[in-house]
């Protein structure tokens, strides 16, 4: 394969829950993303932050309700200390992973914020749960005094909502394609990004949470990539999946991939952002993969994983 401008993207699952053995399931991902880099390919990473910036924001609400902290730390605030800690263990590993192979290449991890539209519908529907559990006469005593959203979570208790906005920008991508063309491996738009709304001339982050899938694919975009690689836990994208009639499929059109949403395929929250993500950078002409980390080398060959392609590149789904 020629040498190509990706971004991958991890999910925030595939990075762990704790410390420990977040840094453990960075060393492994190192080692696959590394295959990339040492075949000559310029890498721009992205990453979930699900369960990293839920620990961040419960450990934060609880020192605030003990009296620890003067008051709860803003959303916003939480997802950048979650770009900095997870790509702290990227950047580790990866610097590591690639001197051990001999290979003298820069790592840096960029904290990103993504605009989004202050007037997005989803700011009306905030339907994102994040952060502790509460009993209902707690959530309804948090909603009187701050004006929060909280609805009760499949029978678990009370959590706060927020919304869940579609990108529009990235404000740092001049800096990201700047040190992609130096040749240095970039980390950014963890967690989808810092979500913030330009209000006059300002910048003012927003209580939100962008799907890390749609920000990964503005961020191909914007940044000139020729290949969107979506990392997940299976190898492909299947039809009917967990039944008997499951079907892999190896390739999609745009349309294909369309329809296939449209007639309920894929799980809202789980492979659905990821096939309409990767729709829509191919809609753009470039070419989205979803596979798994593991065969993530293989795929790019075209050796497994699910390809993406504009109309014009595609047959029939296979």
């Amino acid at each position: 394969m020629k040498k190509q401008r990706m971004v991958l993207a991890l999910g925030g699952n595939a990075l762990g829950s704790t410390p420990g053995e977040q840094l453990e399931k960075a060393r492994h991902a190192a080692r696959a993303l590394a295959d990339l880099i040492a075949a000559g390919h310029e890498i721009i990473i992205t990453h979930g932050n699900g369960p990293q910036v839920g620990m961040i924001h419960l450990g934060l609400s609880a020192a605030a309700q003990s009296g620890v902290l003067p008051a709860e730390m803003p959303f916003p605030e939480c997802g950048a200390m979650s770009q900095g800690y997870i790509g702290y263990h990227l950047q580790n590993s990866l610097v590591n992973e690639l001197a051990a192979r001999g290979i003298q290449k820069e790592v840096a991890a960029v904290i990103t914020q993504v605009v989004v539209d202050a007037d997005d519908p989803a700011f009306s529907h905030p339907t994102k749960p994040i952060g502790a559990f509460y009993t209902e006469a707690e959530a309804r005593r948090v909603m009187a005094e701050t004006g929060q959203v909280f609805r009760e979570d499949a029978g678990r208790g009370w959590r706060r909502v927020v919304s869940s906005p579609r990108p529009v920008d990235v404000v740092e991508k001049s800096a990201i394609r700047a040190l992609v063309d130096a040749g240095c491996v970039v980390i950014a738009s963890g967690g989808g990004g810092i979500p913030v709304v330009r209000r006059e001339d300002r910048l003012e982050g927003v209580p939100a949470v962008i799907d890390k899938d749609f920000a990964a694919a503005a961020l191909a975009a914007l940044a000139g990539a020729d290949q969107l690689v979506i990392l997940t836990a299976v190898d492909q994208v299947c039809l009917h999946y967990g039944t008997p009639q499951a079907q892999p499929l190896e390739r999609m059109t745009v349309s294909q991939a369309e329809k296939y949403c449209v007639e309920g395929h894929f799980a809202p929250g789980s492979m659905l952002p990821k096939v309409q993500a990767a729709a829509g950078f191919a809609r753009k002409g470039g070419v989205a993969v979803i596979a798994s980390l593991e065969h993530a080398a293989a795929a790019l060959r075209g050796e497994g994983g699910t390809r993406i392609l504009p109309d014009e590149k595609g047959g029939e789904a296979t």
